[in-house]
């Protein structure tokens, strides 16, 4: 029950998001997409190769082989982990508020009419759907 959860390092969250947006893929296809992100073109095919392997040790993906090479996929959801990342700041940051948070978001930035319009009707919708009496 008390098992700490480990977060990626900014590098696996990159690979972890190339696997989000292209799915099951191999070490190869996953350089090939970092290459594309201006940071990445100093890393070379090992270094990708190196990362995920450690991330598999680490339990952030599963690997399967696929004729000579592995196939690799996330354990985690995109959706999961942005739960979790939200979930650490709002208890460390904001002492547990989503309140402050909320209000701290849509305080520091220039929200559009559409995405207030939005931010509106997902509001009504939790409410409509609330336990609370």
């Amino acid at each position: 029950m008390g098992e700490k959860k480990i977060k990626p390092t900014q590098r696996e969250l990159a690979i972890l998001e190339v696997l989000w947006r292209l799915g099951p893929s191999t070490v190869r296809q996953v350089h090939e997409a970092l290459l594309q992100i201006e940071d990445a073109k100093k890393v070379g095919y090992t270094t990708t190769l190196k990362f995920m392997q450690l991330m598999h040790e680490k339990g952030f993906l599963n690997r399967e082989m696929e004729g000579v090479s592995h196939v690799y996929t996330p354990t985690i959801s995109e959706e999961d982990n942005v739960k979790q990342v939200l979930g650490k700041i709002v208890d460390t940051t904001f002492k547990g508020s989503t309140m402050k948070l909320v209000m701290q978001l849509l305080g520091n930035r220039k929200t559009s009419r559409r995405e207030l319009n939005e931010i509106r009707s997902f509001l009504d919708n939790l409410e409509e759907n609330s336990d609370d009496e």
